[in-house]
């Protein structure tokens, strides 16, 4: 019923499984663990708890993540990001179980619904759903790479203190990175004011502050930049293409949790200093094009009525339930969060401007206010 992550396939146990066991055969750090494939979905839970258990206990029953392998997830054309559910730090048989339950459920949201109805694909059937699990890292760093699109590119990389949830989901603003094709390192020091780790004697995870003195400090060296870029380049390497991986650093091993395809390029880092209008806000840019509408203050999922086809959403940060309103916005503006994060991801898969981690913007700029948000330049300017 279960799949060794090392033997996982695209056709039966998804993309993210497949891709994670591929590189575990080419030797790279990749958790352990197995696959849930497509053929035990919706199996008998209580036989499936029976095998769930033996294959922990082969494991020594550690926290793990359990995350889904959907068929139609991490394609050259649709990344999915956040759209399915992915849970952290689980432990014991029961509630693995019950985690691989609430992939399968997820993927009948309605929010993936509306993803895969805007990439053009059908939502007349549930897709095929795989499950991962995989052995919890506790990570002290995390974040996200983007190997390079062309031959001379630089490796985009961001991180931030504790577990990856904080990059992906875009909860905190992350340090940015850029490895050059001849090594050279640039970065820019985020504000990391919040972190994520491993519940200790309980199961999940908890938030906690980052100590003031710590939030400006790199949370990675030039030389630990350096050498992801180098896996970054491994990985593309062995896919054939750009990579979105994402990865994490605990006790000095660099773990590789994700590599899926680029599927949309990245507005250019800032080069220097470039000229604003002076009443620009600038942040970083995070999806392509330039977008005139009414700037709208959304606080959180009560607001999501208010909002008008071609408004420009200024929010404090984005998660997976807030999709069905790129379908409707004319752009995007974070408060916090980076350029790899979901919200980022999204919004370039659906063809509309951002910028992320403009501090302030909902205060900075008023609700009904006429505003050009530019996400190839990282602004919002009002009128």
């Amino acid at each position: 019923m279960l799949t060794r992550l090392a033997d996982a396939a695209r056709d039966t146990c998804g993309g993210k499984a497949a891709t994670l066991g591929a590189l575990l055969r080419e030797g790279m750090p990749v958790p352990e663990g197995f696959a849930v494939p497509f053929a035990a979905h919706r199996a008998d839970l209580d036989a499936l708890r029976r095998v769930v258990a033996e294959a922990l206990a082969r494991m020594g029953d550690p926290p793990v993540a359990v995350r889904s392998s959907a068929a139609n997830e991490d394609t050259p054309g649709a990344s999915a990001a956040g759209q399915y559910e992915s849970f952290l730090a689980v432990q014991g048989a029961k509630a693995v179980t019950d985690a691989i339950r609430d992939c399968w459920d997820s993927a009948s949201a309605a929010r993936v619904a509306d993803y895969w109805r805007h990439a053009g694909g059908t939502t007349s059937s549930v897709p095929p759903m795989a499950v991962l699990v995989q052995r919890h890292i506790d990570a002290e760093v995390s974040g996200v790479m983007f190997t390079p699109s062309r031959p001379g590119d630089s490796t985009r990389i961001e991180a931030s203190w504790g577990l990856g949830l904080t990059v992906v989901g875009g909860t905190v603003t992350p340090d940015a990175f850029e490895v050059g094709a001849d090594g050279t390192v640039g970065r820019t020091i985020g504000d990391k004011t919040t972190r994520l780790d491993r519940h200790e004697g309980n199961a999940g995870v908890v938030a906690r502050g980052v100590p003031e003195h710590q939030r400006a400090l790199p949370a990675l060296s030039d030389a630990a930049a350096a050498h992801l870029a180098a896996l970054g380049g491994r990985v593309a390497g062995l896919f054939g293409g750009s990579q979105d991986i994402e990865w994490a650093v605990a006790g000095g091993t660099t773990w590789l949790l994700q590599a899926r395809p680029v599927t949309a390029p990245l507005p250019p880092a800032p080069n220097g200093s470039p000229s604003f209008a002076a009443a620009a806000l600038r942040g970083a840019p995070g999806a392509h094009g330039v977008a005139t509408g009414t700037a709208r203050i959304v606080g959180g999922p009560g607001d999501f009525q208010r909002v008008q086809a071609g408004d420009i959403v200024i929010c404090p940060y984005t998660d997976p339930a807030w999709t069905p309103l790129f379908t409707i916005a004319g752009g995007v503006v974070t408060e916090i969060g980076g350029t790899l994060s979901h919200a980022a991801i999204v919004a370039r898969e659906y063809g509309i401007p951002a910028v992320l981690g403009i501090t302030g913007a909902m205060t900075r700029v008023h609700d009904g206010a006429r505003v050009t948000l530019d996400g190839t330049a990282g602004t919002l300017t009002p009128h």
